[in-house]
């Protein structure tokens, strides 16, 4: 498509009779994911995601933990330091976080502990709120990616790759798949031991993608001059800062975005191998994944786990190259040791433009790992200052 992934060398015989002979040479993989341009708004938050992704991990052991008032041996954190990546050690990582993590010594087992502060506790709280007051989004964002699946069915294991994302409960196959069995059936998959397969029992025809959204918008909004056969199959486009676009790159974007294709919900049919099917398979593909991103609780996801859904959307493509060949559309960051796909339009200065109730809370988890050790150290002068604002309010409400 936009960005070639091929380099061509053509070498012109002059020989009669002789035609055109072509040589490629693929470039590798790691060549291509460093070609890309970057959007540095994009790698700043990914950089500071993978921070918080580690800290979900910890938190997620205590929260666990009902059995000693959630507070956990400092001790047997570092014995999960390599599993949960704690390069420093368990007790520096949790001190990197006093906004979050209160260390404290427990007397009777005569060791550290750590528990939730108090701040992290009640955003805890907020987001299994916010969670079990979405059901019913939850349900349907379920509901809609079995839809996207020829075969309207998933593997049980691919879908608690993506739990997280997609704002599920702990435990959703009891709370959201066995209490809805006129949606979903879980049964083992043939040929597949101690492997479930999900299957979609009631299918709607009508759904509209997040893309078909964003074009009736187009048309509507106020002195609105889009016509809409212009973008009839069109993307919203939004490209790195400071990346080059040559008038030949545009050309085939404009061609691209007239180029007509299956929507994610429709069913393929058959389909022939002449060049314009496989461009029409290719956007099929983008159709799918910015609709699977569109989905998602934060309007990103790890490459890796959305491949697991590849085979299963009749995807014949690698999914990363798709991501690295519409830069107008995703962008991929590989900070983390991971590569992550963002879905560009979502985003503005590195925040959801609609934001959600889980996505929220989970901001306010994001913005304390920011602040590392930020705030908690005063200086006589800032000490002073505050002593004497706290009098000046206690004068006030004495007057009042």
């Amino acid at each position: 498509m936009a960005i070639q992934t091929l380099t061509r060398i053509k070498f012109v015989f002059k020989y009669p009779y002789t035609k055109l002979i072509s040589i490629r040479f693929k470039t590798t993989s790691a060549e291509y994911v460093a070609s890309r341009a970057r959007d540095p708004t994009f790698d700043k938050l990914m950089k500071n995601y993978k921070n918080y992704l580690k800290v979900v991990s910890v938190q997620d052991l205590l929260l666990a933990d009902t059995t000693n008032n959630s507070s956990i041996s400092v001790h047997f954190l570092s014995k999960l330091s390599q599993k949960l990546h704690l390069n420093h050690g368990a007790s520096s990582f949790l001190r990197k976080y006093p906004h979050i993590f209160n260390i404290f010594y427990n007397h009777s087992k005569s060791e550290p502990f750590y528990k939730l502060t108090d701040k992290a506790l009640q955003i805890s709280r907020e987001e299994a709120a916010a969670i079990e007051a979405s059901k019913p989004i939850v349900i349907e964002r379920l509901v809609r990616i079995l839809s996207m699946s020829v075969s309207k069915s998933l593997p049980l294991r691919a879908v608690f790759k993506v739990w997280r994302e997609l704002g599920l409960p702990d435990g959703f196959e009891e709370s959201i798949i066995s209490q809805n069995p006129k949606l979903f059936s879980l049964s083992d998959a043939p040929n597949e031991p101690n492997t479930h397969i999900i299957k979609l029992e009631s299918i709607n025809p009508n759904f509209i993608t997040a893309v078909e959204n964003w074009r009736e918008d187009e048309c509507n909004k106020k002195d609105s001059k889009v016509d809409e056969s212009q973008i009839r199959f069109a993307f919203k486009q939004g490209y790195p800062p400071g990346m080059k676009l040559g008038k030949v790159f545009r050309g085939k974007v404009k061609e691209w975005q007239t180029l007509s294709y299956v929507g994610p919900y429709d069913q393929m049919g058959e389909k022939g191998k002449p060049k314009a099917g496989v461009k029409a398979l290719e956007k099929r593909a983008v159709g799918i994944v910015h609709e699977f991103l569109s989905l998602t609780v934060e309007k990103m996801i790890e490459v890796e786990k959305i491949s697991h859904f590849r085979k299963w959307f009749g995807i014949d493509l690698n999914i990363r190259d798709l991501f690295l060949d519409h830069p107008g559309i995703f962008y991929l960051s590989t900070k983390g040791k991971t590569h992550t796909v963002f879905l560009r339009e979502a985003f503005e200065r590195g925040c959801l433009i609609e934001p959600n109730p889980v996505y929220i809370a989970r901001r306010k988890l994001l913005d304390l790992v920011i602040m590392s050790r930020r705030g908690l150290f005063l200086t006589q002068s800032d000490t002073r200052n505050i002593r004497a604002r706290e009098e000046v309010e206690l004068t006030e409400d004495d007057d009042d």
